[in-house]
């Protein structure tokens, strides 16, 4: 068979689809991890953070959900944590899910005071140890919290996937 030339549109198309999404991993001055409780699903914990829209980077993803969700405008330089790859969930979620979680940095008390959560999508938000996490959490979820605060405490990068069932 002969190679055949796709224009790019033609090519695109023929390809996995995939979405993606951005956060920032918060602690306070104690090492504690900032997580949201979803509005959509109350045993739900996450970082603030969201889907990419057009023409975002995921950067620029990361401090705009966080601004959206939490009111705190971030103003750091981007530091990779975990790159996230979900595989395609069927009906629940027919495309490869794409994640970014970035250092957010240490909150202060007064910035953890002046936190203000979007409603329609976070009911409350929770600084706790390692520990008392793994008791509000699903297996999954918390090993991707351990995961993701060790790449913040040794400097390392993470990849992380995660299949049909997350």
């Amino acid at each position: 068979m002969a190679n055949t030339w796709l224009p790019p549109a033609e090519f695109i198309a023929t390809l996995p689809r995939a979405t993606a999404y951005a956060c920032l991993y918060f602690t306070d001055t104690h090492g504690r991890p900032l997580q949201l409780r979803a509005a959509f699903e109350p045993g739900v914990w996450q970082w603030p953070g969201g889907n990419m829209d057009p023409g975002e980077t995921p950067w620029e993803t990361a401090v705009r959900e966080c601004r959206e969700e939490t009111g705190l405008v971030h103003e750091g330089e981007p530091r990779l944590l975990a790159a996230h790859f979900i595989t395609d969930r069927g009906e629940q979620w027919p495309a490869n899910h794409i994640g970014f979680i970035f250092d957010g940095g240490e909150l202060s008390d007064e910035q953890i005071a002046a936190v203000v959560l979007d409603p329609t999508e976070h009911t409350e938000y929770r600084l706790r140890t390692l520990a008392e996490w793994e008791a509000e959490m699903n297996p999954r979820s918390f090993r991707r919290l351990v995961e993701v605060d060790r790449a913040r405490r040794t400097g390392a990068t993470l990849y992380l996937e995660s299949g049909h069932d997350c």
